[in-house]
């Protein structure tokens, strides 16, 4: 399945692999080679622990390589007064008579625990596209619904969120 990015996604992850590649690499065979030198490696921590951060950046790389090979690339095209990519929104919940603030991203910048829902999100799909004042049904599946109320948008860009660990 492809991922859906902005152009800003794919160049932060083009820098990333070209820093895994360039500069975390030559450090991990480094930390390798000098941990092999300290004797038997049946008992050395520290070669076991190189080898492992060597292998977890060499599947980073695997991992960011992939994601471009199948990005989809995709544009804000919201109006102005709609929520669109990288938009701030405050959404009233009105069954729990709660506010909170979500940013719509791209899933590979997604993070509920930074409240930064990605837009192919049950919640992200309801509000993209509203304007403040408007309700959403969000269906986070075939038999669960609920509204929410649009209350505010701040139109942005995309700020320096992190892509996704795997």
């Amino acid at each position: 399945m492809a991922e859906k990015m902005t152009e800003k996604d794919i160049e932060k992850i083009k820098a990333e692999i070209e820093h895994r590649i360039l500069v975390v690499r030559k450090q991990a065979l480094d930390d390798v080679k000098e941990a092999r030198s300290h004797g038997d490696l049946s008992e050395n921590f520290e070669y076991h622990a190189a080898k492992k951060f060597k292998n977890e950046n060499e599947s980073r790389i695997r991992y960011l390589q992939k994601l471009l090979k199948t990005a989809e690339v995709v544009e804000d095209v919201s109006a102005e007064d709609e929520v669109g990519l990288d938009d701030t929104v405050e959404i009233y919940f009105p069954d729990d008579n709660i506010t909170e603030e979500y940013k719509l991203v791209t899933s590979i910048r997604g993070d509920s625990l930074r409240n930064l829902i990605s837009i192919e999100s049950p919640l992200g799909r309801a509000i993209q596209g509203k304007r403040v004042g408007e309700t959403a049904i969000v269906r986070p599946s075939e038999t669960v619904s609920f509204k929410v109320v649009i209350q505010d948008i701040v139109k942005a860009d995309d700020e320096d969120e992190n892509i996704r660990t795997f």
